[in-house]
């Protein structure tokens, strides 16, 4: 086995939590508490994507995703922190009274460069190509896909279930829910069981691609994993589960019914879920898992997204 190295920003262990909702107790894995400004999942796969980027003596890092990105958002910070400049290409409006984290990525001057949903789609072809033109002008650039979700960066959730394995006895575990955008954290939960040897189920809510668009990515990112880093076991393909279905109103919509979910979880708990990612995750763990008492056995893996909830601040506070 090759274990990579990485540079370390979140705070971690983070606390797995036992919660009481609607008289339904569950376990809750806390990642947005992997910081402040650079809170959530993707601070985990940034620790070594970064450090390689350090390795390779990057000037800039490029990444992408859309204009309210958790994960572009802490891909700047986490490049600031580094010593290293940033350039964003997003999917959506630039504004000159940003939201969210759109607000931070301009706080911490990263070059902001907004693309329509037609644009978006070749992104990764004008990074490359960007990346050149920069290079012409003797700056080195590393390239952060979209998500973080690379072989390298996933291994942010390997590294999760070590803390698991502390926290909880795994073997009375039967799933870990989690969003799927990207597919990176299904990807390294996904391996990182492998890796353990536990026959765990990965629940992987999909936000964002068609089912068998994101069935493939968390699966081809898991594998390429075990082949590039040379781990011992292979992944086991019914270990993953994508429910589908719980994004139908779009990647940057939510829903009303589940709002409503959000602002009841939040005052019950005190417990914030973001509308992209955690709020719709939530709703699929909650009709799948919750409502039928098996959240003792089912972790919700919280990613985070706070930032996010700032560009919603009319959704969330209309509905009562």
């Amino acid at each position: 086995m090759i274990k990579p190295k990485k540079i370390y920003f979140a705070n971690v262990p983070t606390p797995l939590q036992v919660i009481n909702f609607n008289g339904n107790k569950f376990l809750i894995k806390r990642d947005d508490f992997t910081g402040v400004e650079l809170s959530g999942n993707k601070i985990r796969k940034l620790e070594y994507l970064i450090y390689q980027a350090k390795k390779e003596k990057a000037d800039y890092i490029f990444t992408t995703g859309g204009e309210q990105s958790n994960h572009a958002r802490a891909a700047v910070i986490a490049a600031a922190q580094a010593g290293l400049k940033s350039k964003i290409f997003l999917w959506g409006k630039n504004s000159s009274n940003p939201e969210g984290n759109l607000f931070l990525d301009k706080i911490y001057g990263a070059d902001v460069v907004c693309l329509n949903k037609k644009e978006f789609a070749g992104v990764n072809e004008i990074m490359f190509e960007e990346r050149k033109n920069y290079f012409k002008k003797g700056k080195n650039v590393y390239v952060i896909p979209e998500g973080g979700s690379t072989t390298l960066g996933i291994w942010g959730y390997i590294d999760v279930i070590d803390e698991l394995k502390k926290q909880t006895d795994l073997k009375k575990i039967k799933g870990i829910v989690c969003a799927a955008g990207s597919g990176g954290t299904a990807a390294g939960l996904l391996a990182g069981l492998a890796f353990a040897g536990l026959d765990i189920k990965v629940y992987a809510v999909n936000v964002l691609y068609n089912k068998t668009v994101i069935t493939n990515k968390i699966l081809n990112l898991a594998r390429g994993c075990v082949w590039d880093y040379k781990l011992p076991n292979e992944i086991t393909e019914d270990n993953l589960v994508v429910l589908d279905g719980y994004s139908n109103e779009g990647y940057k919509k939510i829903s009303s019914n589940k709002i409503n979910l959000i602002k009841k979880f939040a005052n019950s708990t005190g417990i914030l879920l973001d509308p992209a990612y955690t709020g719709k995750a939530f709703y699929a763990y909650k009709e799948n898992f919750l409502n039928k008492n098996l959240g003792t056995k089912y972790i919700f893996l919280h990613t985070g997204g706070l930032f996010g909830v700032f560009g919603k601040r009319k959704e969330y506070l209309e509905l009562k």
